[in-house]
C-alpha cells in the first residue's frame, strides 16, 4: 500500500494546453484592431474680436475684412460697410462664390490675413465649420492638379450685428 501511493507523488508534471486561448487570441487581436477607431483630431486656432478698451486707433486704409453670415446670405464687409452681398442658392450658402471673391481679396491685399466671421444666432454649426474653411483655403487647379492656397487663416468669430431696417422690414 505504501508503494502505491508513493507512485502517485512522483507523477511528472502536466504540461499545460494553451491551444484554446491561442486561437483566441489570433482571432481576437485582427479583429479588435479592424474595428477601432482611428480618429485624427485636428485643431483649429479662433481668436474673439479685440476690445477697443484704450487702445490705439487702427489704420483708416487698412482692410478690416468681416464675413457676415445671416440666414439669407454671406455679407463681406470692410469695417461695417458691405463690400459684397452673396446670396443663398437653392442648394444652401454659396461657399463657391464666396471663395472667388476671397481669392480676388486676398490677390489685392496679400499681406491680409485676419477675418473676423460674425454670425447671426440661429447658423447651424456646419455652415460654420464650411466658412471657416472656405476663408482659411482655397483650392484651384493648376496643371490637372488640385492646389492649396492660404487665404486667411487667423479667424476671429462674433455675432452678426442687426440688419439694417430695410433688410428686417423685407423679412
Amino acid at each position: 500500500m505504501y508503494r502505491r501511493s508513493r507512485r502517485r507523488r512522483h507523477h511528472e508534471p502536466v504540461e499545460m494546453n494553451i491551444t484554446a486561448f491561442m486561437n483566441l487570441m489570433v482571432i481576437l487581436v485582427p479583429f479588435l484592431l479592424i474595428t477601432a477607431v482611428f480618429s485624427r483630431i485636428a485643431i483649429l486656432e479662433l481668436n474673439l474680436p479685440a476690445a477697443d478698451g484704450g487702445q490705439s486707433e487702427p489704420d483708416p486704409q487698412a482692410l478690416q475684412l468681416e464675413v457676415i453670415m445671416r440666414q439669407d446670405a454671406i455679407e463681406v464687409a470692410d469695417r461695417g460697410k458691405a463690400v459684397r452681398v452673396i446670396g443663398n442658392s437653392k442648394d444652401g450658402y454659396d461657399f463657391a462664390g464666396l471663395s472667388a471673391l476671397m481669392r480676388d481679396i486676398k490677390g489685392r491685399h496679400p499681406d491680409k490675413v485676419d477675418v473676423t466671421l460674425l454670425l447671426e444666432p440661429e447658423i447651424a454649426y456646419d455652415d460654420l465649420v464650411q466658412l471657416m474653411d472656405t476663408v482659411r483655403v482655397a483650392q484651384t487647379k493648376k496643371e490637372g492638379r488640385v492646389v492649396r492656397m492660404e487665404l486667411f487663416p487667423e479667424i476671429s468669430i462674433g455675432d452678426a450685428p442687426a440688419p439694417p431696417a430695410i433688410k428686417q422690414a423685407m423679412r
